[in-house]
């Protein structure tokens, strides 16, 4: 039976959130969160993964993967004009999630195989499943 999502994550219970497209095993949090729909990035060897990162699960791996892509750490999840960003989740040291922000402010998540929402706050996400927010990172838009 399908859980609803504010027993899974009680912070979008709080700020509220929009489920954005319907379930697919296309693509996974990290390539949503990179703009990739095509596949799943993930370091596990059947998946897409980019060179210039370590194939891990380590939370730096992921850090890495976006430095990659010219984001940096940056110190606020707020909208800054002429950015882009990302929130990188971590548990036990391993990267567990990763969310980008909309033009809007708002955040978009691909919620593991299942929906896309739309979310106000990388922090509506925290709790048991996917550990806390590691780091947000930036990088000039193009």
């Amino acid at each position: 039976m399908y859980e609803p999502l504010e027993d899974l994550f009680p912070g979008l219970a709080v700020s509220g959130y929009e489920i954005t497209s319907a379930a697919s095993e296309r693509y996974n949090c990290v390539a949503w969160a990179a703009g990739d729909d095509s596949r799943c990035w993930s370091y596990e060897a059947r998946y897409f993964w980019p060179g210039w990162a370590p194939r891990s699960p380590e939370v730096e791996a992921l850090v890495r993967l976006f430095a990659g892509m010219e984001f940096s750490v940056c110190n606020t999840e707020e909208r800054e004009t002429g950015y882009d960003k990302v929130a990188v989740y971590a548990q036990d040291g391993e990267w567990t999630h990763a969310a980008r922000q909309l033009e809007s402010g708002m955040w978009t998540s691909k919620l593991g195989f299942d929906e896309d929402i739309a979310h106000p706050s990388p922090s509506d996400l925290a709790g048991e499943i996917y550990g806390e927010v590691h780091c947000i990172m930036r990088r000039q838009s193009t």
